[in-house]
């Protein structure tokens, strides 16, 4: 089997709004069976319900405007590949919310018919529903507001970096066993895409049933071009498409499994305030405050392949992950590149001083070499 394409984001938001006008349209049509509670006259009831359902179409325009101006801010001012908002699940569960509830009350009022009376727990519960709704409304306004504000998008970004590192190197092995002989290169042989993440199970399980050691090249986060070097298999033989169903591809960078990606991001949005264009060297500054804590975490921890093992302690999958100079090309060399201000290169030579003194002794010779860098560079401007 090949690779699995990641299922498209409007493919899971329209999964899920499906599932909440199917909810609507069962219990609009269970409305007219409820026989508990006091009784009400129909016809008020069946207004009321077709009032609220018509009048709920307004929350489903106001949700999908605030998609489009939150998104196209973004793209304008921080960069157009920052698309936390978009991918929000609470934005699309609240949209299949509003749905339902459209259908809830348009098929319970259509359900109730010419029925003389209905019970009172369905308007009860058409209104009950509809506070939630303005719940959830209030809730997603706020995540809005805060999505195009700088500092909870500069947090928001270094906290799904820092629940990434967590994951792939919280718990590095002093040990590196001896592998097998290489008996199966896997290349890629598909048009380019990148490698969002790694069903690690999947692996475990097909590399236990053939006795083999699965190592991965490139890790969560890289662009597979094709031709390239993607995986060996040690130890024993195992299909190219054993090891391609363990993988999920797509056209875009996630914060999955991508341990540079939040770097990246934060990289470029220092980089936008330097252009001539912006020239807002403060949020540059407030973009490496950000990075510093992410570095600090990678400077003072031991970054060593991420090795997987079966139930026997057999180690059946090892990733290849980016080590210290890579973290420091994505997050330092192109802003001290284009840093021209004074405060911009003080604060991220301070930075990499204050990483310096939590850093591994392996860690401290790059950023000597990068602290002398700037420190010349100071003395220029």
């Amino acid at each position: 089997m090949p690779a699995r394409t990641a299922r498209p984001r409007r493919l899971r938001a329209g999964l899920a709004q499906l599932a909440f006008m199917l909810a609507g349209l069962g219990a609009g049509l269970a409305a007219p069976r409820i026989a508990w509670g006091p009784r009400a006259p129909s016809a008020p009831v069946t207004d009321a319900l077709l009032s609220i359902g018509i009048g709920l179409l307004g929350a489903v325009a106001l949700i999908f405007s605030l998609l489009f101006l939150v998104v196209q801010w973004v793209m304008s001012t921080f960069m157009p590949r920052l698309m936390l908002f978009r991918d929000d699940p609470f934005i699309w569960r609240t949209f299949g919310f509003a749905l339902g509830l459209v259908v809830f009350c348009v098929t319970a009022a259509l359900a109730i018919g010419r029925s003389p009376e209905v019970s009172a727990v369905v308007p009860v519960l058409a209104m009950l529903a509809l506070f939630v709704l303005l719940v959830l409304l209030r809730a997603l306004l706020l995540r809005a507001f805060a999505a195009i504000q700088l500092v909870p998008a500069l947090s928001t970004i270094a906290d799904h970096g820092r629940t990434v590192l967590t994951a792939l190197y919280a718990a590095p092995r002093l040990d590196s066993p001896q592998l097998p002989p290489v008996r199966t290169t896997v290349v890629w042989k598909q048009p380019p895409a990148v490698l969002q993440r790694v069903e690690t199970a999947d692996l475990i399980d097909a590399a236990t049933a053939a006795n083999v050691t699965i190592v991965l090249r490139e890790n969560p986060g890289a662009t597979l071009h094709h031709g390239c070097h993607l995986a060996d298999v040690h130890g024993g033989e195992l299909p190219e498409d054993a090891v391609l169903g363990g993988l999920v591809v797509g056209t875009e960078r996630t914060f999955e499994q991508d341990p540079l990606l939040a770097l990246r991001l934060l990289a470029d949005i220092a980089l936008r305030a330097l252009s001539s264009a912006v020239n807002d060297p403060a949020t540059a500054v407030q973009a490496i405050d950000e990075l510093e804590d992410l570095l600090r975490w990678v400077a003072e921890t031991r970054l060593e392949p991420l090795r997987v093992t079966d139930n026997a302690g057999v180690d059946r999958l090892v990733v290849h992950l980016p080590g210290w100079e890579e973290f420091v090309r994505t997050g330092v060399d192109d802003i001290a590149f284009a840093a021209r201000s004074p405060m911009v290169v003080t604060g991220l030579r301070d930075s990499l001083r204050r990483v310096r003194d939590r850093a591994t002794p392996e860690h401290v010779e790059l950023l000597d070499r990068w602290l002398a860098r700037l420190d010349d560079q100071l003395a220029q401007l």
